[in-house]
């Protein structure tokens, strides 16, 4: 038995042993089966877990387009291979989520990039309206000097300003880079772009990322609607806009920094904004700019402010149009400022000539020296050969407010041209638009100035008749006037609707209404000495000569009308004339007022010295020009009664009144019989009567005989 079992195990120990080996390496080769199954399948899965990593790596780092084409790939092509594992269905549950994730991380970085170019376009507008500048100054260069042109290219990109010193927003990546590339063929050499300005990835980002989703019309509606709000605001104009101009200087900024970002994104997008909607923002903006500009700049005052203005609505016109945008409309509204400017510029002047006529003299220009007098004719343009023979120290006939006034209207001209500058007129337009402003500098500045002088109170008869000579003076100088615009201009006088100037009009204007002024004023100083006649009417004592004021009156003419030698031989004349056609009035109305109800020979005879004074001063020539003794009838009247009386030659008047050549013929029967009248209780004081005092009543018949005849050819005449 021992033995038995001895052998039995001795043959079936290996046996044992292999079978055990075998059940060993069965359960090896499981495992290793096992080991490489999961291994597969770990591989299978690693690539997922991989692409997941990759997706929040992508999102933490807001790549989130590529985490949207990652999301994508993940969901196509890899979880579909590990789609029975509970991770797996885990990741396809929250990948949902993940894309609105995606779409909401999106939209907020949209939302900053318009709060940011909302906040940054009055830099990016005032960056490009410089480069339009200096664009403009380069082709003036160019104009001036045509071989610069030749050495570069210019296009009109290069007004696509860009501000390297705004930060971006989010970076950029890889695959952003394409987007933001925008080739010109035309231009070798590297033109800046928008992208330079600001950072566009937010808005290609999200537009691409809405468009993966199905969502880009939505994406396209949320974008347009918010720009066209920004736009209303950017359209706003503040209050106080007009006060200075960086108000208008930061509103024109913002603007264009707005539809430099719109054109931008029309040419780097594919439809998120397309011409028609530019087109309505930018009709929109046009006639709310429009309306600003008309409403502020109504308030302004100031043609320096005016005239910057205008340079800065032409610099935001041209600024615009380069990018494509219609100005004509803001063209025009520069015609109706124009209007405006000249307002503002006939306001100021008016200051300067009333600044000027106030200081002046009204003595003629002294000259001591041939640098002085080149002086004068080099600012105003006379020429007087008998003035230039003679020896220094000498005088210009005018006073300096004829070279004052003559360069003002110059420096006026210049003013209005200033503003046609850039505007795109023809050369007719500019000259046509200068005359019309320079006659309404005549004609309503000018002339109200220069009338205000004639008519204040205390002007005296020196200043108006220096007042005629120096407007005789400018009138002559209108001519060169009209040659300083052609040469400025270059279009001719003669060319057909051009406006002429009405300087000679205003001048002549001016100088008659110091004419009729001086006649006024004469007239005037002459009733001042009359009121100081003190008559004794009631004297029977002959005077011997004239009376005191009589003899201060005639010395006051005989110094004033020295004083018009410079004046028009017509002017002179005139007012002498008319200065003793009053006086002659004056005394007659003195000898016939009803406060003067009785006088004597004696008194009759002293008032005949006075009014001898006067015609001997009208005798003597106070003027020159008169023919004769034309002067003398001013006092025919007075000369003609007054020897009737002293004479007391009745019968010659009464025979000979009513034929053409009558000794009397300037005496008036009422005339005569009023002062009868004042004779008739006074006759025993004259010693006219001497010889009737034997009969007294024979003398009384007398008077009352006359005075009946008088009243007969009164009635008579009447009838």
């Amino acid at each position: 038995m021992r033995e038995r079992n001895y052998w039995h195990n001795s043959v079936f120990s290996p046996l044992a042993k292999l079978v055990i080996a075998m059940e060993e390496l069965k359960q090896c080769r499981l495992q290793q089966r096992n080991i490489s199954a999961t291994v597969d399948k770990l591989m299978l899965c690693l690539p997922v877990l991989e692409m997941y990593s990759k997706l929040r790596d992508q999102m933490k780092t807001k790549r989130h387009y590529p985490a949207l084409k990652t999301l994508e790939h993940l969901e196509h092509t890899y979880l579909p291979q590990v789609s029975h594992y509970r991770f797996c269905k885990v990741m396809v549950d929250n990948i949902p989520k993940l894309r609105e994730e995606i779409k909401d991380v999106s939209m907020s970085d949209l939302k900053d990039f318009l709060e940011s170019i909302r906040k940054h376009s009055d830099k990016i507008g005032e960056t490009a309206m410089k480069q339009a500048q200096q664009q403009r100054n380069l082709d003036n260069i160019v104009l001036q000097h045509p071989r610069i042109g030749s050495k570069r290219k210019l296009k009109k990109d290069a007004y696509i300003i860009f501000d390297t010193e705004l930060e971006s927003t989010s970076p950029k990546s890889e695959q952003d880079s394409g987007i933001l590339d925008v080739e010109d063929d035309d231009d070798d050499e590297e033109v800046p772009g928008a992208q330079d300005l600001v950072d566009f990835s937010p808005v290609y980002r999200c537009l691409h990322i809405y468009s993966v989703l199905g969502a880009r019309e939505t994406f396209e509606n949320y974008y347009r609607k918010q720009r066209r709000k920004q736009a209303r605001l950017v359209l706003q104009p503040p209050s106080n806009m007009h006060e200075t101009l960086d108000g208008y200087r930061k509103y024109f900024n913002q603007i264009v920094g707005f539809f430099v970002v719109e054109d931008h994104i029309l040419h780097t997008t594919q439809g998120l904004v397309n011409r028609a909607y530019i087109d309505e923002l930018w009709e929109m903006a046009l006639s709310k700019t429009i309306a600003a500009l008309r409403t502020h700049s109504s308030y302004c005052s100031d043609p320096n402010l005016v005239l910057d203005l205008k340079n800065l609505i032409v610099l935001f016109a041209d600024t615009l149009q380069v990018y494509g945008f219609p100005v004509n409309q803001l063209f025009d509204m520069l015609l109706e400022i124009r209007d405006q400017y000249s307002e503002t510029l006939l306001k100021k002047w008016a200051g300067i000539f009333r600044n000027i006529l106030d200081s002046d003299n009204y003595s003629p220009i002294p000259v001591t020296s041939e640098d002085m007098y080149k002086k004068v004719v080099g600012q105003f343009p006379f020429q007087d050969i008998e003035l230039e023979k003679q020896p220094f120290p000498k005088k210009f006939p005018f006073s300096e407010f004829v070279p004052k006034v003559y360069n003002q209207i110059k420096e006026f001209i210049y003013a209005c041209l200033k503003f046609s500058e850039d505007l795109h007129l023809s050369s007719t337009e500019v000259d046509d638009m200068i005359r019309k402003s320079t006659n309404l500098l005549l004609t309503r500045t000018l002339s109200n100035s220069l009338q205000n002088v004639i008519k204040r109170k205390n002007i005296g008869l020196t200043e108006l008749v220096q007042i005629i000579i120096n407007t005789t003076h400018l009138e002559k100088s209108c001519k060169y006037l009209e040659e300083f615009i052609t040469n400025i201009t270059n279009v001719l006088p003669e060319t057909v609707h051009t406006t002429k100037l009405y300087g000679t009009t205003t001048f002549k204007d001016a100088r008659h209404a110091a004419e009729e002024e001086i006649y006024t004023n004469l007239n005037q100083k002459i009733d001042q000495f009359l009121q100081l006649a003190d008559y004794d009417w009631m004297t029977g004592d002959l005077g011997s000569r004239a009376s005191d004021y009589l003899v201060d009156l005639i010395a006051f003419l005989r110094s004033t009308f020295a004083v018009f030698t410079h004046l028009p031989g017509k002017v002179a004349q005139t007012a002498c004339m008319s200065a003793c056609k009053h006086l002659a009035t004056s005394l007659m109305q003195l000898l016939l007022e009803a406060e003067v109800r009785q006088l004597t020979l004696g008194a009759l005879q002293q008032f005949n010295l006075d009014v001898r004074e006067c015609e001997q001063f009208a005798r003597s020539g106070p003027v020159p020009g008169f023919q004769e003794d034309t002067l003398q009838l001013a006092f025919i009247d007075l000369r003609q009664l007054l020897d009737l009386f002293i004479q007391w030659d009745w019968s010659t008047y009464l025979a000979d009144y009513g034929q053409p050549n009558c000794k009397y013929l300037r005496v008036n029967p009422v005339t005569a019989l009023t002062l009868l009248e004042k004779m008739k209780d006074t006759s025993r004081k004259n010693n006219m009567f001497a010889q009737f005092r034997k009969n007294e009543r024979d003398k009384q018949k007398l008077i009352d005989t006359v005075a009946k005849q008088l009243r007969g050819l009164i009635s008579s005449h009447h009838s």
